[in-house]
């Protein structure tokens, strides 16, 4: 199993989280995007969109971190969605939520651009600040459910809880205060606790850079 992966990105940590849930073992290929290795024809070959993470895995090559995780469930009995039509629905949402709306204007070559194109009128820090803080409140609001338990989903971990930790990380990084967020607190305390969340933190992950 090869993981094409790079140390900062959201979506590699979730499948980095995934992966160590399920004690799988693999191979990483780290892809610089500061230096647009993901770009380069070698990774292009592997994923036309130029993105991370791409998973060799059984006789194939994936794409796309969320269809990498159901793919995971599925062919793994992962458990990272509930058995349950409703269950799977309000799991699937709050993970969408997060990589689909809250991530994506945030990814790296859009802050780039903006930052860019506003000849630096706009800032990263405001730019992630402005999308980050409102997108988790929202989140924090889908958690005021009694289907909410340790974790997003009860008292198993769920692909709501693979998405929400890295960006938590984000949060973090860019000074975005959970303080309002107790909900969210409470489940990330929760999820700290498993080596599979703490092993796949960013700075533990080859080709991290401390600053």
């Amino acid at each position: 199993m090869i993981l094409h992966d790079y140390w900062r990105s959201s979506a590699s940590y979730r499948l980095r989280i995934a992966l160590g849930l399920l004690n799988e073992s693999w191979e990483t290929v780290s892809v610089d995007l500061t230096k647009g290795r993901q770009t380069e024809p070698a990774h292009l070959a592997l994923n036309p969109q130029g993105l991370v993470p791409v998973l060799e895995i059984d006789d194939a090559i994936l794409t796309q971190s969320l269809a990498i995780i159901e793919y995971l469930d599925e062919t793994r009995h992962a458990g990272f969605l509930p058995a349950d039509p409703i269950g799977r629905a309000r799991v699937r949402s709050i993970a969408y939520a997060i990589a689909m709306d809250i991530h994506p204007v945030c990814n790296l070559r859009v802050v780039c651009h903006v930052v860019s194109a506003s000849e630096k009128h706009i800032t990263a820090e405001e730019w992630m600040r402005t999308f980050i803080g409102p997108g988790l409140l929202a989140v924090e609001a889908m958690l005021a459910s009694p289907a909410t338990g340790r974790f997003c989903h009860g008292d198993r971990i769920s692909m709501a809880d693979i998405c929400l930790v890295p960006q938590l990380y984000n949060a973090d990084r860019w000074g975005v205060s959970l303080a309002d967020m107790p909900r969210i607190r409470a489940v990330r305390a929760a999820l700290e606790e498993i080596p599979a969340f703490m092993d796949a933190h960013p700075a533990r992950t080859p080709g991290a850079i401390t600053d």
